[in-house]
């Protein structure tokens, strides 16, 4: 027994208080106010029960730790296996491929050629969007094979031998011949290390077989995910630049010369491998005609960029449900740190940003989903992804830097999922064209198709408001300044990205985030950092409609 004046033991330091509860088992399709409303209005509300499965799959706690296992031990390269034979294969961890299982079995990888129904681009997009919030390096393999099928269409006797296995749904991580599996995964290998974005510098050479069979010989700089089972990449022929199809196996069933020479060590997308490959009398097929390989292979670029745009929402809609989360239920200086003013204008400011970026991304989704038969949502579609990457993409960064802050010192660890997106952040601005590739892009697309000016303002101006007819004009002055238009291409994107957004959240969102949105993007500086809401916007109706749980 103890003496009444006898002290606490001193190993009983203290107890754990003011820490909010993991963040997990929450559906992150049914949880998200934004997304479950976009999906519906462009047209995916047919496949919501779908949805709210996989959602309360990729909140739960154990597909958020399967990203952090997949995400704390890189992919390993074994060039040779034990008896000195050439392999080249990557070996990832086991969370990894239970991760790829899992997007395959819910068609992440093909939804709508598998479903050819209205909003099947909306609906695979949302599963993408949820994906890139919990494990991101596995949506480049899941984006490049969705991608993949309309550049194969090109050469209709390979389309009709590799569709029914990009068609499948069972995942195989065997390094075997396709025609052994049920369902394949294609890569993708373009650019070279004297060239990067500028293709046409490339110096891979393909010699003719004969058919469509040829033999590559020359290198790769990047090439992404390289346990696929197949490549699309580019190589020159006698009548120049053509795109190809790398198998991994040859049709003897021997293995296909692949040497992967080493694993990129990126900042980020830790999970994914991306290689630096060499061909060596490699066998391919041709896609499309010869001397046309960057038109065919914009096909699939098309659709990656879109993906893009959705891996860049997505980490920005975790962290920006990280940072409501801990900030609803930590406690500074006597109150929760959400119910101090300048945090809620931190908040709010996120949450708009996360909301313009869902707005445009299931706008031009469906505008996917008509482009076969409307011509006008072809053009915007065209037009609308290349505006929507730069701008989405490269606001990702510094909007998750911003949701980190919001955790402090907590944010800063690695035993939180802040770190690994603030790292991931940066790809999807980098990959498949950087911002100035991008917006020149931009440019050229005004050029070679005249409607696309046209369809875009045409949007821009749908949402009825002044300031978006004064946005429209801004852009047609600035287009019109022919000398200065590259320099000042930037500019003249940003302003058409911020334009197409507040038009969309004007006719879409509550009046409140569309009335801040404007405020905030459309009026004077348009704010330098987050945090600089004008003093009279309605925070809470902003709050609640991001974070159900703050309500």
């Amino acid at each position: 027994m103890s003496r009444p004046d006898s002290k606490p033991s001193l190993g009983e330091t203290h107890t754990v208080t003011n820490q909010p509860p993991a963040f997990c088992d929450v559906n992150l399709y049914s949880s998200d106010r934004a997304l479950g409303s976009a999906v519906d209005r462009e047209g995916g509300s047919w496949a919501t029960p779908d949805l709210e499965a996989y959602g309360a799959l990729m909140g739960s706690a154990r597909v958020y730790d399967l990203g952090r296992q997949a995400n704390r031990q890189a992919p390993e390269l074994k060039t040779h296996d034990r008896f000195g034979h050439r392999i080249d294969e990557v070996d990832y961890h086991p969370a990894w491929h239970e991760v790829m299982r899992i997007q395959m079995e819910h068609e992440v990888h093909n939804l709508p050629w598998r479903r050819r129904r209205s909003g099947g681009h909306v609906v695979r997009l949302a599963k993408h969007y949820i994906l890139s919030q919990v494990e991101a390096g596995s949506a480049c393999p899941i984006t490049m094979t969705f991608a993949s099928l309309p550049a194969l269409e090109h050469e209709p006797r390979v389309f009709a031998e590799w569709e029914p296995r990009l068609l499948g749904t069972e995942y195989d991580p065997r390094n075997a011949p396709a025609d052994q599996k049920s369902a394949v995964l294609i890569g993708m290998a373009m650019t070279e290390k004297q060239g990067g974005s500028d293709v046409r510098a490339n110096t891979t050479q393909a010699r003719h077989m004969g058919g469509g069979d040829y033999e590559l010989l020359g290198h790769k700089w990047f090439c992404s995910a390289p346990m696929c089972d197949a490549f699309l990449t580019l190589a020159h022929t006698e009548k120049g630049l053509t795109c190809f199809l790398v198998p991994r196996w040859r049709p003897d069933g021997t293995r296909n010369p692949f040497r992967i020479q080493r694993l990129k060590d990126k900042v980020g997308n830790r999970s994914n491998a991306s290689a630096e490959i060499e061909y060596a009398g490699t066998w391919a097929r041709r896609l499309g005609e010869e001397g046309r390989g960057v038109r065919t292979i914009l096909e699939m670029v098309h659709h990656t960029r879109l993906d893009c745009i959705s891996g860049s929402a997505g980490i920005m809609r975790q962290g920006l449900a990280q940072a409501l989360h801990h900030v609803g239920h930590r406690s500074a200086f006597g109150r929760r740190l959400i119910d101090q003013p300048l945090m809620r204008n931190v908040a709010a400011d996120l949450a708009l940003e996360v909301e313009g970026a869902v707005a445009v991304l299931f706008r031009l989704a469906r505008a996917y989903d008509r482009s076969s038969e409307d011509e006008g949502e072809r053009v915007l579609a065209r037009i609308g992804t290349a505006v929507a990457k730069y701008w989405v993409c490269k606001r990702a960064p510094g909007m998750v830097y911003e949701s980190m802050e919001c955790l402090g010192g907590n944010g800063y660890v690695e035993e939180s999922i802040l770190p690994r997106l603030y790292r991931e952040a940066p790809v999807n601005a980098i990959w498949e064209g950087s911002g100035n590739v991008i917006c020149l892009d931009v440019l050229r697309a005004l050029a070679k198709e005249p409607g696309s000016l046209e369809a875009l303002l045409t949007e821009i101006r749908a949402g009825d408001d002044p300031r978006l007819e004064a946005c429209a004009t801004r852009i047609t002055k600035q287009l019109a300044a022919v000398e200065a238009v590259e320099l000042g291409a930037r500019r003249i994107v940003g302003e058409m990205a911020r334009g197409l957004q507040a038009s969309l959240l004007i006719r879409t969102a509550p009046a409140a985030i569309a009335d801040a949105f404007l405020a905030a993007r459309c009026d004077g500086d348009g704010g330098r950092v987050f945090g600089e809401l004008p003093v009279n916007i309605d925070f809470q109706a902003i709050l609640e409609d991001a974070a159900p749980a703050l309500a």
